[in-house]
């Protein structure tokens, strides 16, 4: 079991690791920044803090939204508009920035 997780967080690093976060930076400020801010540390509540949320949530996520298993009329338009490359950089890049939610005990 030990050996499985260790597989599997190699594999995870190995995906994030090849992601383009600069692409991914590039992409986010074209579609995700007017809601989401650029760094997605949305300062208003109607649009989720996506600073520091895992990688692969945010890529399931985008492609829920964009074949419509997840359904939102807002974020529709905007994941389908991103191609599989996209969503992974911009996972990536929203993953890597530091987010300013805390946690309390």
């Amino acid at each position: 079991m030990r050996h499985l997780s260790a597989v599997c967080l190699t594999l995870l690093a190995a995906q994030v690791a090849a992601a383009d976060l600069a692409a991914g930076r590039a992409k986010a400020e074209q579609v995700c920044a007017a809601c989401h801010k650029i760094d997605g540390n949305s300062d208003n509540p109607q649009y989720p803090v996506l600073a520091g949320q895992h990688a692969d949530y945010l890529r399931r996520a985008l492609h829920d939204y964009r074949n419509g298993s997840r359904n939102n009329g807002v974020m529709l338009p905007y994941a389908q508009a991103l191609s599989r490359t996209d969503i992974d950089n911009v996972s990536a890049w929203f993953a890597s920035q530091p987010s300013r939610l805390v946690s309390r005990p």
